[in-house]
């Protein structure tokens, strides 16, 4: 549909070009009516395409208190939301790291069901750079439920493993939540809050 789109443009461009002899390449009795056509075929093609679709399903996300970090960091945190949080549907979950850790960090959360979730974005592992890192998390359960958030940092097994787990849950569309023993041993915890939902998040997801 772009194509034809492209190909209506053309020929209104074409129309309003005059040869030499003062004739026009095509009419303009064609040319504005392709035009016209031409500018809403693209405009109904790239709203249908896969680049807008994906677009309008950018996640709104919120951003909770955030404490303030002083001094040298010398171990792996969150630092918003902070503990006791009252958060939103879906948060962006931020903290810091040592420079030397090389390693991926990754926040599951826990809700009433005592099942871990790992959270991600379109990066799977949390955003790492210049010492800060941050990853989109999402909560689904009742107002005011408590959930932990747990932060960990994982080897490139524990990586994948959390990847591979996300990616099946969203292939089947079905999240049943990890089991303590079914945490992979390549992790390390390295913070954990509690906060609480200020929304009915159920079913949002």
């Amino acid at each position: 549909m772009i194509i034809v789109g492209l190909v209506l443009i053309l020929i209104a461009i074409l129309s309003s070009i005059k040869k030499n002899s003062g004739t026009r390449f095509i009419s303009t009795k064609l040319g504005i009516p392709a035009g016209i056509i031409g500018v809403l075929t693209m405009i109904y093609a790239s709203y249908s395409s896969d680049l807008v679709k994906y677009n309008s399903q950018i996640e709104q996300v919120s951003i909770g208190n955030k404490l303030k970090v002083k001094g040298e960091v010398n171990a792996t945190k969150v630092i918003s939301p902070i503990d006791k949080d009252s958060v939103d549907c879906r948060i962006l979950t931020m903290g810091v790291y040592p420079e030397s850790n090389k390693n991926d960090i990754w926040v599951l959360v826990r809700p009433s069901d005592d099942r871990y979730y790992p959270q991600s974005d379109h990066t799977n592992t949390s955003y790492k750079r210049d010492g800060e890192w941050q990853v989109v998390v999402r909560f689904g359960g009742d107002l005011g439920e408590v959930y932990d958030l747990i932060v960990y940092e994982a080897n490139s097994d524990a990586s994948s493993f959390f990847t591979s787990t996300i990616e099946q849950w969203k292939e089947a569309d079905d999240y049943p939540g990890l089991k303590l023993k079914e945490i992979p041993t390549g992790v390390k915890q390295v913070d954990k809050i509690k906060v609480y939902t200020r929304k009915n998040c159920r079913g949002v997801f």
